[in-house]
């Protein structure tokens, strides 16, 4: 908690020599963001950061018995809930479940959604990844990185001046290329307050996701062993790359102690960050 605390008036007096940064981060579904990014965006809340969550699609296939408008309108509030307990915002889009293509109508929206929030940084899952709405949301973020500053393309909406630095989230697929943690976040003062996060996806983590992998029976009944076999499940080892990321950025020390991370990989679209660009846009790393 000492730790989170420095790093908070570190921040404070980074922002205020410096642009107050503003984060947004794209997932296919409404769960998908809060997987990958949910303990950083704590972090970046926390020190006073704008922060947003998109889901691209709204999520109204992801279960084994709900479907259509009510089970859009259950992930919806979901979502509402998670960004409550982030301190976050999350915007939920309309597309379907399991029928998101790269079409130009949808890389709009991305811009839109880039733009209006005026992003200095964007997460999005990368091109390679098991589930088509998930690769599309990277194609979809990738198209978008350029035109977000073409005048011309989506006029109606202000371009931003400057590109913003785009981001993958860690995943563990290998072709045609493995993913690469450049910068690795350690979130151990945020972890409970991710899982926090994850609990309020109640249709998610508790009930489709676990039916998927055939582990329904598995599942806790009592609410605090739910989140608590979350935290386990969750979780895991930091790799070898990623714990030499966590001491580059952190030291040796609080490198080598962390726990709990999240890890991203720069696009080689959008602006191109230096280290000390990095640092400035992940205060956290210190």
């Amino acid at each position: 908690m000492k730790g989170l605390l420095i790093m908070m008036a570190f921040a404070t007096t980074l922002l205020g020599q410096n642009e107050k940064i503003r984060v947004i981060a794209f997932g296919a579904h409404p769960d998908d963001c809060d997987i990958r990014a949910a303990g950083t965006a704590a972090l970046f809340a926390k020190m006073g950061y704008a922060v947003k969550f998109v889901s691209v699609t709204n999520g109204d296939a992801g279960h084994q018995t709900m479907h259509g408008t009510e089970l859009a309108r259950r992930r919806l509030a979901e979502a509402k809930e998670s960004a409550r307990r982030l301190g976050i915002q999350y915007d939920v889009l309309g597309n379907h479940d399991g029928e998101l293509l790269p079409t130009l109508d949808v890389r709009r929206q991305i811009i839109e959604e880039i733009r209006a929030w005026r992003a200095d940084v964007v997460l999005s899952p990368r091109p390679n990844d098991y589930h088509p709405d998930h690769r599309y949301t990277g194609v979809l973020v990738q198209d978008a990185a350029y035109m977000v500053v073409v005048p011309a393309i989506l006029p109606e909406v202000p371009p931003l001046r400057k590109n913003p630095v785009f981001l993958y989230y860690e995943d563990h697929f290998q072709r045609p290329n493995p993913f690469r943690p450049d910068v690795a976040v350690d979130i151990d003062d945020v972890i409970d307050q991710k899982i926090d996060a994850l609990d309020a996806h109640v249709s998610q983590f508790y009930e489709w996701l676990p039916w998927v992998d055939g582990k329904l029976s598995e599942v806790p009944k009592d609410h605090a062993e739910r989140k608590a076999w979350l935290k386990r499940t969750r979780t895991k080892a930091i790799s070898a790359p990623v714990r030499a990321s966590l001491v580059k950025w952190y030291g040796e020390q609080k490198g080598s102690a962390a726990h709990y991370y999240e890890a991203f990989e720069i696009c080689e679209y959008g602006a191109q960050p230096d280290e000390a660009r990095v640092r400035q846009l992940f205060p956290m790393l210190r």
